[in-house]
């Protein structure tokens, strides 16, 4: 059995639904509480594909892991995965309906990463970079890692930018070991 191609005629039926009931934007934030808790908190899986536990139980524990208040079609779409004993499949129904989502909606995750905090204008004139070279929407999260010394690494789409002084100084090491 493809569990990929289960996970992803789902993904498309939840999507479709959401999208002709205008919710798509709040079942996306579901899903992506959804699939981040499936990350953060690995038992769930092992939780939710245990046969003894009952299917009540079971939507619970789901409609917390999709957040505070989920959706009511985000509530069906569980009841219904539930109800056709589809729960292992779940994360990856979860993960595919937000690459669905945003490659309709044309949304491209970006990253940022450097040695310490950036300002608010920095981070906003960086991402308005990005979503000026993905003519799109961009999802937007910055990090600081320390061990890069100074510059940045800024990710979106495939693209890779590397302008950290840790990278340099290995290139310097490496071109010097020669």
């Amino acid at each position: 059995m493809d569990f990929g191609v289960i996970s992803v005629r789902y993904a498309r039926a939840l999507l479709k639904s959401a999208t002709t009931m205008k919710c798509d934007t709040e079942v996306y934030a579901d899903m992506q509480t959804l699939a981040a808790s499936y990350i953060k908190v690995p038992q769930l899986r092992f939780t939710i594909d245990n046969p003894m536990l009952v299917k009540d139980q079971k939507r619970k524990l789901l409609e917390t892991a999709c957040g505070n208040k989920p959706t009511e079609l985000t509530k069906r779409f569980l009841q219904l995965v539930l109800d056709e004993g589809r729960e292992k499949t779940l994360q990856l129904m979860a993960n595919s309906f937000v690459a669905l989502y945003r490659q309709q909606k044309n949304i491209t995750r970006g990253r940022l990463i450097t040695a310490t905090a950036v300002s608010p204008e920095t981070e906003t004139k960086m991402k308005r970079m990005v979503e000026t070279k993905t003519q799109g929407t961009v999802e937007f999260q910055t990090e600081v890692d320390p061990e890069i010394i100074g510059g940045f690494i800024l990710e979106y789409d495939t693209y890779r930018m590397d302008a950290s002084v840790k990278t340099k100084l290995n290139s310097i090491l490496s071109t010097l070991k020669k």
